[in-house]
């Protein structure tokens, strides 16, 4: 009786999926872009230019199943900078961008499909640091890197900072070890992971003060069945434990 209310179960689970397979037009076709932001997607080359096999990370191996179980063709390119990426999925129909913070002021911009993974804010010291923090207000009196365009950039604009913004995250952490700038706001793991790629090792976490999940972002335009098959693909992915061997390949 029980292995044939699954195979019952499995049969309705298979008709769903197949319908929504079938309201998506086989010709669609997305254009996904995204930058160098490691763990989650980089150039395999490590430079600013890379085109579909040639990139790779968390995010892009989850991407790139997610599509595969929907059934929906797309192209994958890693440009640079991030603000234009993100200018041209926010503009352009059948474009999308990943991975990138789902926020309460972004969430009207886009269809979102995920979380695709976490992604903590921290502000970073130097391993000598006599720097203290309690909050992001006390980090007002001290130089704080960004990257320009990103939401950590955003966020500490909106609570009254001005950040020193660089167009490569991975410039802060030589500007910290420099003096340049006191602190650096970024990603936990990505600025670890960024620093250590310049031979930079030790910082100190000063504050953790937010956390936000990263997503893919669709443009508005695209048709609802495709965002509703890429979610239901994700969801998959993650019941039956694809995504965190993925993570574990790569953390």
């Amino acid at each position: 009786m029980y292995k044939r209310l699954l195979l019952a179960l499995a049969g309705v689970l298979l008709l769903l999926s197949g319908a929504a397979r079938a309201q998506v037009d086989p010709n669609y076709r997305v254009v996904l872009l995204t930058e160098n932001f490691p763990p989650y997607n980089m150039a395999v080359n490590g430079k600013n230019f890379a085109h579909d096999a040639n990139i790779n990370g968390i995010a892009t191996d989850i991407v790139r199943e997610m599509f595969k179980r929907a059934g929906i063709a797309y192209d994958l390119t890693l440009r640079f900078p991030w603000d234009r990426i993100y200018k041209l999925a926010l503009e352009k129909p059948g474009y999308g961008v990943f991975v990138t913070a789902r926020l309460p002021e972004r969430e009207a911009l886009f269809k979102w499909v995920g979380p695709i993974g976490p992604d903590d804010w921290v502000l970073l010291g130097r391993s000598d640091s006599p720097i203290t923090l309690q909050s992001l207000e006390e980090a007002k009196g001290y130089k704080v890197g960004a990257y320009k365009g990103d939401a950590i950039a955003e966020h500490l604009e909106s609570q009254g900072l001005q950040p020193l913004t660089a167009l490569r995250d991975q410039e802060n952490a030589r500007k910290l070890v420099s003096g340049q700038i006191d602190l650096w706001a970024t990603g936990d793991p990505a600025g670890r992971y960024l620093a250590k790629q310049e031979g930079i090792t030790g910082l100190k976490t000063l504050l953790r003060f937010d956390t936000a999940q990263l997503y893919l972002a669709l443009n508005r335009d695209t048709p609802d069945a495709v965002a509703s098959a890429l979610q239901a693909a994700l969801e998959q992915m993650r019941e039956d434990g694809f995504v965190d061997a993925v993570q574990g390949r790569y953390l």
